[in-house]
């Protein structure tokens, strides 16, 4: 196996995390990037290395890809995994916490990959993972504009995809289905801050009841970490995985049923 040098982001919990500790033991060289540094103690231990990023910083953003190049002299792997979740009716999100939403789960990682595709090119090798989600391809209540950033990271990675191939440039995207990490913590808490109290206050309390519970058969984020792991040390990876409880049976649903069956079958939890 050759020796990777690999840029992560959003390594301070769940599958950044893991996937960080991860490649490093398995000997690539990790540069851990998150805002709580001080969650990567055994990061640091593994022999990784905790870089302190805010996604929607642009200097943290460029610093980081300027650590890593003038530290290693290149950057063979980067994972974008940073990201957060909203939840609340369409007619109730303020349009700030939309544009937040979007900062930092497209444009952050899109910003990402512009620094570091030119040292790239030049070595005509890398590869570039998205973790998107399930959600992007499938809709949910409740979740308008995360499903839309991973959407919108969906088509910015096809896109991209077909741009850097000429250039030795592989692009992945990872379909977590349902995982058991702290991303969804405070689904339930957002549901009734931002929709509670209004017209979609029943639907909300009940799909902020369902959310308490529905992750009690999620799968390890050691399913994604293993899809990820495999998808940089391999040199021919797809250019999609869908990993984890659900991912494989709902994408396919979304894809074969008429919209209104599957509109019935995603707002079962808000009756």
């Amino acid at each position: 196996m050759t020796t990777k040098v690999c840029l992560v982001t959003g390594t301070s919990s769940g599958i950044g995390h893991a996937t960080a500790l991860e490649l490093s033991r398995a000997g690539h060289t990790v540069y851990g990037a998150a805002r709580r540094v001080e969650k990567m103690d055994d990061l640091r231990a593994a022999g990784g290395r905790a870089l302190k990023m805010d996604a929607r910083d642009e200097g943290d953003l460029r610093r980081a890809v300027d650590t890593v190049l003038e530290e290693q002299g290149r950057i063979d792997v980067l994972v974008n995994n940073a990201g957060t979740v909203l939840h609340g009716a369409i007619e109730d999100v303020p349009l700030d916490s939309a544009r937040d939403q979007l900062e930092v789960n497209l444009l952050a990682p899109a910003r990402l990959v512009q620094l570091v595709l030119p040292a790239m090119r030049e070595r005509r090798s890398g590869t570039i993972v998205n973790v998107s989600s399930i959600g992007g391809e499938i809709a949910l209540p409740f979740g308008a504009w995360y499903y839309a950033s991973k959407h919108a990271l969906e088509a910015f990675s096809d896109t991209l995809r077909m741009e850097v191939e000429p250039f030795g440039v592989d692009v992945v995207i990872i379909q977590p289905g349902i995982i058991k990490t702290e991303f969804e913590d405070r689904t339930s808490a957002q549901l009734r801050e931002i929709s509670g109290g209004g017209a979609y206050g029943a639907m909300a309390e009940a799909m902020a009841r369902h959310g308490e519970t529905g992750l009690s058969d999620g799968s390890d984020p050691a399913v994604v970490v293993e899809a990820i792991r495999a998808a940089i040390e391999s040199d021919h990876p797809e250019t999609r995985y869908a990993v984890g409880h659900l991912a494989v049976k709902l994408l396919e649903l979304n894809r074969t049923l008429p919209d209104r069956e599957f509109d019935k079958l995603a707002t079962r939890a808000t009756h």
